[in-house]
């Protein structure tokens, strides 16, 4: 009998084994470990549980699952950014669909090569599988699902910062017939092109994608993806000054933010309620069992059972008072932290809102000073030109260097509006650095002469002939260092050196540094002559002059540009200004620009040309500059007139003021250009923080004259369209 009761039990025990190890060795078993893992962002135990469950597959010779298994970990180490690891096991898994029918992962596979590709870089081969995705996907009829592969896909390439193909594959998303399949889809890839369109300044396009994923969401009803659009849609309105617009959705967006976080609270108070149930039951349970066994145990043990019951309850008890304490307090310093925010958001408005207006007045009057100077430099002009008296040369060159450093300081004032206003707009075109500084070397000669310095230029052989950056502000920035170096040197050295600070195989790192001699900063004000109208002290600047405006454009203009710029400086020994800028290298040859030829008075002489100008005094300066080279000159005080008069009657030029009474420039260009696209119209501004060249081109306008004119200049521009 016991022979036998034995052998019950040894087999028992063995279905036990087999049942365990059936529940504790499977693909289902190990998937939900992996998933678990990869919540908790436990990665490297997530990829060992899926490479146990690929050697449970070979083990058990289970083909379709063994597929499925390396997908899911080439996936990980896809999301983990090892792209290499990611890519060896997609292509293992399509060599395992080889011997089995494909299905969906196959398709997966195939497209997950092409996105591990494409954010690699390598847009060629990911394309080859793209195409053969979408040709498996055709296949097994299953097309709608390709919408989504479009959309990583999209994901993929803008993660890369291919961003025009990336948006060509969002609209082709947003293009297709609407179905309840593609709503999600579809506000996705709304949403994703105005990120796109924000990133490239194009504001107009950004705003209405916006809108329209609004709309997709309403239809879709996911408030979580609600919230991150109307964030975007705030962004949107501030980096356009529109203040109200974006507290407005701010205050949206955190609204949702908080119902969210409610919901989330109320999900776990929920299982934490459902946890406090099991406990009951499980107490529960233990009192029955004890019921049981009071008729073995005695009175004693009973008891002791019932008081850790009540214990454990209690226990409970007052954790879920707590918990529900805690959440109370945390909801209040929910509260309490966003009228916080609201208050600061306010205070930041207001403070956006003086600097705008400084702007905007510094801006105005800038611009107003310049038709006045206008007057006074081409009266100027106009006097030293009509052979004074040899008492009067004096004063005229006098109002002469007056009017120009007039004209500089509004420059720079304008200069710096521009760059707290962020209408400053980087360029990136193809220049050669050492030829740059050669001729700023050449051009500050004189000053370098005047003051008996020695002018040294040491320029890195090894940097590259052909940058790609912004060589007008490059310019600005090395111009008005030196300019200051020489300025405050007398009969000594002032270095400017150039060096290769690192290379890469299209970027490149210069280190530049201006050394000079001369009477340097007090340590005191290392950190003020950065600021705007600030020079080291009153008397530096009665004795040398200047705007205090020089290094402040500098120290903003470097920033633009992406660098930082550095001062070292000892009184009585002289300064160092030190700074990196990084540029992307051109390995085509750089196009050689042709020189801007001197005009000559022959090209000039018996044309005709029309003046659009309201201003009496401007009229009569720029009337005599172009009578002066024998041109002949008709004016015309506003844009109405002078439309109808071009109609009937032809000019070999129009110059055209901007701002005229009733029409004003722009628009009378647009109206002329209607019946007339070849006469040249040059534009007449006193350029304002709104304007810009190439917006006033866009009217149709052949080039741009600043006011007030530099006379040479201006003669120069004209000419150069009578060739």
């Amino acid at each position: 009998m016991k022979y036998h009761l034995f052998i019950v039990a040894c087999f028992f025990n063995s279905f036990l084994y087999s049942q365990t190890k059936q529940n504790t060795d499977s693909v289902c078993y190990y998937n939900k470990l992996v998933d678990t893992n990869l919540c908790n962002k436990k990665y490297n135990k997530a990829v060992f549980y899926t490479k146990k469950s690929i050697d449970f597959c070979k083990s058990n010779h289970k083909e379709e699952n063994l597929a499925n298994q390396t997908f899911k970990l080439g996936k990980i180490y896809y999301n983990q950014k090892n792209y290499e690891d990611a890519l060896k096991n997609f292509h293992k898994s399509i060599s395992l669909f080889e011997n089995i029918k494909p299905t969906c992962t196959k398709v997966l596979a195939l497209h997950y090569i092409g996105v591990t590709n494409t954010a690699k870089g390598n847009y060629d081969i990911a394309d080859i599988y793209y195409k053969k995705a979408e040709k498996l996907l055709k296949e097994l009829k299953i097309v709608d699902n390709a919408e989504v592969l479009r959309y990583q896909k999209a994901m993929a390439l803008k993660a890369n910062n291919n961003l025009p193909l990336a948006a060509k594959y969002f609209r082709q998303i947003i293009q297709k017939r609407d179905n309840p399949s593609l709503i999600k889809n579809k506000a996705n890839s709304y949403y994703q092109l105005g990120l796109i369109e924000s990133q490239l300044k194009r504001n107009d396009s950004a705003i209405i994608y916006f809108d329209n994923a609004l709309d997709y969401n309403e239809k879709n009803a996911n408030l979580a993806q609600k919230s991150k659009i109307i964030l975007a849609i705030s962004q949107y309105y501030k980096q356009n000054k529109n203040f109200d617009l974006a507290y407005s959705y701010l205050d949206e967006h955190y609204q949702i933010e908080n119902y969210l976080l409610k919901v989330k609270n109320a999900k776990l108070d929920l299982n934490e309620f459902e946890e406090f149930k099991k406990n009951q039951s499980l107490n529960s349970t233990l009192k029955r069992e004890s019921e049981e066994k009071i008729q073995l145990k005695t009175y004693r043990y009973s008891k002791l059972v019932s008081i850790l019951a009540i214990a454990l309850i209690s226990i409970l008890s007052l954790l879920s008072l707590a918990l529900y304490k805690n959440n109370i307090i945390r909801n209040q310093n929910n509260l309490l932290l966003r009228e916080k925010n609201k208050e600061l958001i306010i205070a930041k408005n207001k403070a956006e809102k003086a600097s705008k207006a400084r702007s905007e007045f510094l801006s105005t009057v800038s611009h107003e000073l310049r038709t006045p100077l206008n007057a006074i430099n081409g009266i100027t002009h106009l006097l030293l030109e009509d052979n004074p008296k040899k008492t009067q040369l004096k004063y005229l060159e006098s109002l002469k260097f007056s009017g120009n450093y007039l004209t500089t300081f509004i420059n720079e004032i304008l200069e710096i509006n521009k760059i707290d206003s962020t209408k400053v707009e980087i360029e990136n075109i193809c220049f050669n650095l050492k030829e740059l500084l050669f001729n700023i070397q050449t051009s500050l000669k004189e000053l370098a002469t005047a003051n008996k310095n020695y002018f040294n230029l040491e320029i890195d052989e090894a940097i590259p002939d052909n940058l790609i950056g912004d060589p007008t502000k490059i310019s600005q920035i090395i111009l008005n260092l030196i300019n200051n170096a020489l300025k405050f040197t007398q009969n000594g050295n002032v270095n400017v050196i150039a060096k290769l600070y690192a290379i890469a195989e299209e970027n490149a790192t210069v280190y530049f540094e201006i050394v000079d001699t001369g009477i340097g900063i007090p340590e005191d004000k290392l950190q003020t002559v950065f600021e705007s109208f600030s020079q080291g002290s009153i008397e530096v600047n009665r004795k040398y002059g200047g705007t205090g405006l020089g290094l402040t454009i500098v120290k903003k203009l470097i920033e633009l540009l992406g660098g930082e710029i550095k001062l070292k400086s000892e009184v009585g020994k002289g300064s160092t200004f030190t700074f990196k800028l990084n540029f992307n290298i051109n390995k085509e040859p750089l196009e050689v620009s042709e020189e801007t030829k001197p005009y000559n008075d022959k090209q000039l002489k018996h044309k005709s040309i029309l003046l659009i100008e309201d201003n009496k005094i401007n009229q009569m300066i720029t009337r005599k500059m172009l009578e002066n080279k024998v041109i002949t000159c008709e004016i015309i005080d506003n844009g109405e007139d002078a439309v109808e008069l071009l109609k009937v009657k032809r000019f070999d030029m129009i110059l055209m003021d901007v701002h005229l009474p009733g029409i004003n420039g722009t628009t009378a260009t647009k109206l002329i250009r209607e019946f007339d696209k070849t006469t040249p119209i040059i534009a007449l501004t006193a350029i304002s923080l709104d304007e810009n060249k190439d917006m006033l081109l866009s009217f149709g306008m052949n080039d741009v004259i600043t006011k007030p004119f530099v006379p040479d200049e201006f003669y120069s521009t004209i000419a150069r369209f009578f060739d």
